[in-house]
């Protein structure tokens, strides 16, 4: 492996907090126990407000519950500010992942959003779903 960087999209990690034990959750444990996850400051932000969204409520709690998730996120990662811009995802809103991978050289990208698979390998960065990426790394 290149190095300890892993990039995961919002709806990975949003599907890790949601369901304990699934695959998602899986990954990032792994990603946590190979190396760092990377965050820029849109990704992160993303991240933390959709978990907040009410239609997660029954999922949780209490906020306290949230926050303990965000902070061992933070904890575990690292913060790139990409200095690039790309417009290669036929989702323009997932340009922020691809640019991320990039500034932070990732050894992957973690997703199962099929605007970025399709993308697979992206500048010589693997883009894998959870499974692929259990077994690959």
């Amino acid at each position: 492996m290149k190095n300890d960087f892993f990039v995961f999209d919002t709806n990975t990690l949003i599907s890790s907090a949601l369901i304990k034990n699934s695959t998602n959750s899986q990954a990032i444990d792994k990603a946590i126990l190979l190396g760092t996850i990377a965050f820029s400051q849109s990704t992160f932000e993303e991240f933390t407000e959709v978990l907040f969204r009410k239609k997660f409520d029954k999922y949780f709690s209490g906020d306290d519950e949230r926050w303990i998730l965000v902070d061992r996120l933070e904890a575990n990662s690292k913060l790139f500010t990409p200095d690039l811009i790309i417009k290669d995802c036929r989702d323009p809103k997932d340009n922020k992942f691809l640019e991320l991978a990039i500034s932070a050289s990732a050894a992957c990208i973690i997703t199962g959003d099929k605007d970025l698979l399709v993308l697979h390998p992206f500048k010589r960065i693997p883009i894998l779903n959870a499974v692929d990426f259990i077994s690959s790394f």
